[in-house]
């Protein structure tokens, strides 16, 4: 085999182990994959029953209801204009309050609510931990 023939053959063998490996890359992320919702577009869209979802919203106010249990609650996620009713069993985290904002992980049900396996709290880029808020002072040097 001459040395032309080797190197082509090299060549198409590395593109064929590059193509392979994207592929092998791509199935395993399809399962780790979750789509983005917001309450609006549930009310548009069929639901997607049985897919690893994010449902993002604010909380609304007045509906944050703990369970007995301490670990069990219920809420509902709106976008202003819908409402979707959550339930989430679990530790909250420290910023998850009503009238905040959240993203819900879990799994849409066939009554229309939404069953989350894990939720985030989201916050501004000004948040502070309670700890360090009074530890920080202004600078004067410098202006605003």
């Amino acid at each position: 085999m001459k040395a032309k023939h080797q190197r082509l053959t090299l060549a198409l063998l590395a593109v064929a182990a590059i193509i392979g490996a994207a592929l092998l890359a791509l199935s395993a992320l399809k399962d780790q994959a979750a789509f983005f919702y917001a309450p609006g577009d549930v009310a548009d869209k069929p639901l997607p029953l049985g897919k690893a979802v994010r449902l993002g919203g604010m909380v609304e106010k007045g509906s944050l209801v703990r369970a007995k249990d301490g670990v069990s609650i219920a809420f509902k996620v709106t976008d202003g204009k819908n409402v979707v009713p959550v339930r989430f069993r679990g530790v909250t985290p420290d910023l998850f309050r009503e009238g905040s904002g959240v993203v819900a992980e879990g799994r849409f049900q066939p009554d229309g609510s939404f069953t989350a396996d894990n939720l985030l709290a989201k916050h501004d880029e000004r948040y502070m931990p309670p700890q360090m808020a009074g530890k920080m002072h202004k600078s004067e040097s410098l202006e605003p």
